[in-house]
C-alpha cells in the first residue's frame, strides 16, 4: 500500500508539470518554494503603483518581464538625472552664487525639474 504523502521532489515535479496540487501539497510547495522579493529604487516603485492603479492592462501584461521593466525604469531615471544634472548645474541660473540660503534654493529648485521631467517622460509614460 502506497503512502499518501509525498515527498518535496514529487510535489514539486507535479506542479511544475501543472497538475493539481491538494492543500496539503500546497502548503508543502509553498513552504519549499519561497518567493522572490524584488526591491525598487524610488522611480521603479512609483512606477509600479502608477501601474496598479491606473494601467493595470500594462501591469498584467507585463506579468513576469514586471521586474526586469521596473529595474529598467530605476536605470532611465538614474542616468537621465546624471545628464540633467550636469546639464543644469552649467545654467546661470542654477549656478553657486557664494550665498548659502541662495545656494539651497537653486539645487531644490534644479533638482524639482529634474523630478518633474523624471516622473513625466520615464515614469508616467
Amino acid at each position: 500500500m502506497r503512502s499518501f504523502a509525498m515527498n518535496n521532489d514529487e510535489i514539486l515535479m507535479k506542479a511544475q508539470n501543472g497538475e493539481g496540487l491538494t492543500v496539503e501539497e500546497i502548503k508543502v510547495y509553498q513552504s519549499i518554494v519561497k518567493p522572490i522579493k524584488h526591491v525598487y529604487g524610488k522611480y521603479g516603485t512609483l512606477a509600479k503603483i502608477y501601474l496598479q492603479e491606473h494601467n493595470v492592462g500594462k501591469y498584467w501584461v507585463l506579468g513576469g518581464d514586471l521586474p526586469d521593466y521596473l529595474h529598467g525604469i530605476d536605470r532611465q531615471a538614474e542616468e537621465l538625472y546624471s545628464v540633467m544634472y550636469d546639464k543644469l548645474s552649467k545654467d546661470e541660473k542654477y549656478k553657486r552664487t557664494g550665498n548659502y540660503l541662495e545656494d539651497v534654493r537653486r539645487i531644490k529648485e534644479m533638482q524639482d525639474r529634474i523630478e518633474e521631467e523624471i516622473l513625466n517622460e520615464i515614469v508616467y509614460a
